[in-house]
């Protein structure tokens, strides 16, 4: 089969998916006429539809059988301003990424393909949020999953266009909001109550007092901080505040967490202050199968070449795919990184990217897919389990 030469003559299809989804960004759990326009491709393309009555996103299967391969693609946008009006935009590339999974869809119905197994495409709502990917284990849509893929494009600083990697080592990620309560004081009696911006510049100390083990990353940082009001002469009791926590495993995100608590614990009693912390939303550090690794490095060989396929990328940027090996360590996952010259950077308002790459990385998801099924079926032949 022609992987490539079925791709050149869905081009223009595949472009006219991009150049929708592109125009029509929705932001996390409000993405219902991109789940709608998926719902439409994957029907047309006989796939069987699964959507949700509480939540979007949506779910396309074809084949059967105890064995099935995943592919994950997330469809929300980012709420930011661009060109000074706040708005829906794509800049973290979920157009990209959609496009590459409806593309395997109709390279593989172009084929004529049909799996030894199950193929599950997931459009998965709500990345940005950091709670999509729950919401789907929650709905037991990656239960009978043996190999899962997904996909992200890379800037330019880790991979240039025509290279690609075989995983994405993305780090764990924790939101806090915090709130400090008080008393408010008079300016000229302090001793009447607790100064909240006191209390909040010693935390910031302390954060930066924390120290793990050094080989891995890992940072703890006030992102905002708002206390008192229009009187200057007023000493706020209250504030609330935002802590963003960052590890490259899930173990030290734990140490770092635990850390956090235990300063808020004795600065609310040095203080004698109350200090609630809550979990905004959060992401899990990557667990990366060696075998699905070394499918997808396969597939980037047999497409860009095997100069063209570059290590894994180690970044402190969280994603939520990354959920579904910690929920459901039987997983075998990675995610491919691919390179398209993305400029200035990823959730930047003026992001931009080679659309072009969007072809190669169909080939590869597409490629890396089939040589699973056939693992599977070579299995299936010597009567070994998957």
């Amino acid at each position: 089969m022609n992987i490539s030469s079925a791709i050149q003559q869905l081009k223009p299809e595949i472009m006219n998916i991009f150049h929708y989804l592109h125009a029509h960004p929705e932001t996390s759990w409000n993405e219902k006429g991109t789940t709608a326009f998926i719902s439409n491709v994957l029907e047309k393309h006989s796939y069987t539809v699964t959507s949700f009555d509480d939540c979007t996103g949506v779910i396309g299967e074809i084949g059967e059988g105890d064995f099935t391969v995943g592919l994950r693609s997330d469809i929300d946008a980012l709420w930011q301003e661009v060109n000074g009006v706040f708005q829906a935009n794509h800049s973290c590339g979920h157009d990209g990424h959609m496009t590459l999974a409806l593309g395997v869809i109709l390279v593989l119905n172009h084929l004529n393909y049909t799996p030894p197994g199950k193929l599950k495409v997931i459009f998965q709502p709500a990345e940005e949020k950091g709670t999509g990917a729950l919401k789907m284990v929650e709905k037991q849509v990656v239960d009978d999953v043996d190999f899962l893929y997904g996909v992200h494009l890379r800037p330019i600083e880790e991979v240039k266009d025509g290279q690609a990697a075989p995983a994405i080592i993305h780090g764990a990620a924790k939101f806090i909001k915090g709130e400090i309560i008080g008393t408010d004081a008079h300016g000229a009696r302090p001793h009447q109550g607790q100064n909240a911006i006191e209390v909040g510049a010693a935390f910031v100390t302390l954060l930066n007092s924390i120290h793990l083990n050094p080989s891995i990353p890992y940072s703890a940082k006030m992102t905002k901080f708002h206390a008192g009001g229009e009187s200057s002469n007023i000493i706020p009791g209250r504030a609330t505040f935002s802590l963003d926590l960052r590890a490259q495993t899930n173990e030290t995100m734990e140490q770092l967490v635990e850390r956090v608590e235990k300063i808020a614990q004795a600065l609310a009693i040095t203080n004698d202050v109350e200090i609630n912390l809550q979990t905004g939303a959060s992401v899990a550090a990557a667990t990366v199968n060696q075998q699905a690794q070394h499918f997808m490095e396969q597939a980037i060989a047999n497409t860009l070449g095997k100069e063209n396929v570059v290590p894994p990328v180690i970044t402190t940027g969280g994603e939520d795919f990354h959920f579904y090996t910690l929920k459901k360590p039987n997983i075998k996952a990675t995610m491919l990184g691919l390179g398209c010259d993305l400029l200035p950077g990823l959730h930047h308002p003026s992001m931009t990217f080679n659309r072009e790459a969007l072809l190669a990385g169909i080939e590869i998801l597409t490629k890396v897919i089939i040589s699973t099924f056939d693992y599977y079926r070579e299995g299936c032949k010597h009567g070994s389990n998957s």
